[in-house]
């Protein structure tokens, strides 16, 4: 008999899931607590090591079409705009990893990914439906939902994000954490830039307690913009909230005047709390499993939130593959995989934090040594290519 599996959440971990799973034969049905899937957020980079799990999901020419495969990255600094290059893109990344490095707008990826769900079933996704409770028994596990339903399965997998209600029923999680850091995003259409920036190019900005995140998207219509600006605590009380021009400027008052171009150029300013958990060693209890940002959130000074969740999607499917019928063997070959993995990126995305935002960067000539001694070839192969290089497709 095909188990059928249920899954919480139709963001990029959940849709990724469904999708490997549905290839390998397994029935799927995918519960979002939205109304509609609407196009949300901004941008996400696609590392070669992500771009290649999306080749395994038939999806990447698609995503392709409506992304940027972007030349390189650089590094600038916050007040003199001196740039250094991070590492090569474009032709480098496939000669060396054998896939491309993407740069695309989430709601062109999660629309990707819902056809691409669609097209193995319909009626997989059932919205204004959010996993609200669970009841996890030795013969099933079942679901109480938003609308009201109780919807049965064999195996139940959590990707419903930082705020998961799934990790939340099974593991007993408190809320998470506010990590004193504000994230400005925004949207601007590349023709309101100029030339000079509007590059197929990604950059971080770094400077002392901030820093900016700027790169091209949608086949290079749309520029993305993210700050990042250290704060003592958050004073609304969602975790995400408009804020207005004059904000985000006075967040960066002194950077470069190309900053302050990104900023005025766009319509709406968003900011949002960044917030975080602490890395968990467990993943999986009895018939519940844990996918993405539900089991390893982490700060998004690696580029490898969306990464790590497509390579979860793929491993998980791949084990729950290989012992069928046996789930708990499964979760335990997914979690010896994927555990010390996603939780050293983890790590990793706070050591960076560190690393961007330094107080050494206040100083102009101290700056250009710092910059030097932290982005040289060395120091940016060992921080990127154990990413990059690894493929969770056949696990190597």
């Amino acid at each position: 008999m095909t188990q059928h599996i249920l899954i919480a959440g139709a963001g990029i971990a959940g849709l990724c899931t469904a999708i490997a799973l549905m290839q390998r034969g397994f029935r799927v049905t995918i519960f979002e607590q939205a109304e509609t899937l609407r196009e949300t957020g901004a941008g996400v980079q696609i590392s070669p090591n992500g771009t290649r799990g999306l080749a395994s999901l038939g999806v990447l020419d698609a995503v392709r079409d409506l992304a940027v495969e972007p030349a390189a990255k650089t590094i600038r600094l916050w007040n003199s705009g001196e740039t250094w290059s991070l590492f090569d893109l474009g032709s480098m990344s496939v000669a060396e990893y054998g896939f491309p490095y993407l740069m695309v707008h989430r709601g062109d990826l999660q629309t990707t990914l819902v056809n691409a769900v669609i097209q193995h079933d319909p009626s997989a996704i059932r919205q204004g439906a959010g996993v609200v409770a669970v009841d996890d028994r030795a013969d099933g596990v079942t679901v109480s939902l938003s609308n009201g339903q109780r919807i049965e399965g064999d195996i139940l997998i959590g990707a419903d994000g930082i705020h998961s209600a799934v990790r939340a029923a099974v593991f007993g999680a408190g809320p998470a954490h506010f990590t004193g850091c504000v994230a400005w995003r925004g949207v601007i259409p590349s023709s309101r830039l100029p030339s000079h920036i509007r590059l197929d190019i990604g950059t971080n900005w770094v400077g002392p307690g901030r820093h900016v995140v700027t790169y091209p998207l949608r086949r290079g219509e749309l520029f993305n913009f993210v700050g990042v600006v250290e704060r003592s605590g958050w004073e609304t009380e969602s975790w995400t909230a408009k804020g207005t021009r004059e904000e985000c400027a006075g967040d960066f008052t002194g950077w470069h005047p190309d900053v302050h171009v990104l900023i005025d150029n766009i319509d709406v300013h968003y900011r949002w709390a960044l917030m975080s958990r602490p890395p968990m060693e467990q993943w999986s209890k009895r018939r519940v499993v844990l996918v993405g940002d539900a089991c390893h959130p982490m700060l998004p000074f690696m580029a490898q939130g969306a990464v790590m969740a497509i390579e979860d999607a793929v491993t998980l499917a791949r084990c729950l593959a290989v012992n069928r019928g046996d789930h708990g063997a499964a979760f335990l070959a997914y979690e010896q995989e994927r555990v010390t993995r996603a939780n050293r990126c983890v790590v990793e995305a706070e050591h960076n934090r560190n690393i961007f935002h330094n107080e050494r960067l206040m100083n102009a000539e101290d700056a250009v040594h710092y910059v030097s001694s932290q982005w040289n070839e060395t120091k940016v192969r060992n921080r990127y290519h154990w990413l990059f290089s690894y493929d969770a497709v056949s696990n190597k």
